[in-house]
């Protein structure tokens, strides 16, 4: 499965999870940077906009339960809308853990979370580590939308998948410090432009394949 070093994982007895579409209440904190001239060496390959996506998740209910969640895409696919191609995503959970690689060719992994997702945050997993702190700032103010994945898959196939958004937001100033064999080049660390997501729904959709 495509990944970076902090993403791999062998393992494969994993507790079942259910198919999608994946329900969810969330909170979340997201941020974004310029691409490193390194991000590419981890991105999936082809036509890309030079912009790294990261975010930590807490899931409040899912259908496997509460659960929390770091995700970054070292680039963005360029297309129509441009999409995230995630080489690194670690969760507390094992079952979700199997519903990310079963599902949609997410290579999850599990890892430790502590603190507030909304504030001071931490995500520590087999040789690397995140830290984050947000900083919101303005009025909440309402978001609808979604995001896009496309995970290189086996034989040049493509898997795509979108998970819409419902809820209400703050910008936010997000402190990151980002360790790992990879990580420490292509997650840039400092003080970024990030959003809060204070209350949400969320729904992942079926991973569509193709060439």
């Amino acid at each position: 499965m495509w990944s970076v070093p902090e993403s791999a994982d062998d393992r494969t007895d994993w507790p079942v999870s259910p198919p999608p579409p994946w329900p969810a209440s969330v909170r979340a904190t997201l941020w974004w940077h310029r691409s490193t001239p390194e991000a590419r060496e981890h991105g999936p390959g082809g036509p890309i906009v030079p912009m790294t996506l990261a975010m930590m998740v807490d899931y409040l209910d899912s259908p496997v339960g509460p659960y929390r969640e770091i995700l970054a895409s070292p680039v963005l696919r360029r297309g129509l809308i441009p999409a995230m191609a995630l080489p690194f995503i670690a969760v507390d959970s094992e079952p979700s853990v199997h519903g990310g690689r079963e599902h949609w060719k997410l290579p999850k992994v599990l890892a430790d979370f502590s603190g507030d997702v909304l504030g001071s945050f931490t995500a520590v997993g087999d040789g690397w580590k995140v830290e984050t702190s947000a900083l919101p700032r303005g009025p909440r103010l309402p978001i609808v939308g979604g995001l896009t994945f496309a995970q290189p898959g086996e034989n040049g196939d493509l898997h795509r998948a979108s998970a819409r958004l419902r809820g209400r937001f703050r910008y936010a100033r997000v402190t990151v410090d980002a360790e790992g064999p990879t990580l420490s080049r292509w997650l840039r660390s400092g003080t970024h432009h990030g959003i809060v997501i204070t209350s949400g729904s969320m729904a992942t959709g079926p991973a569509r394949t193709a060439r």
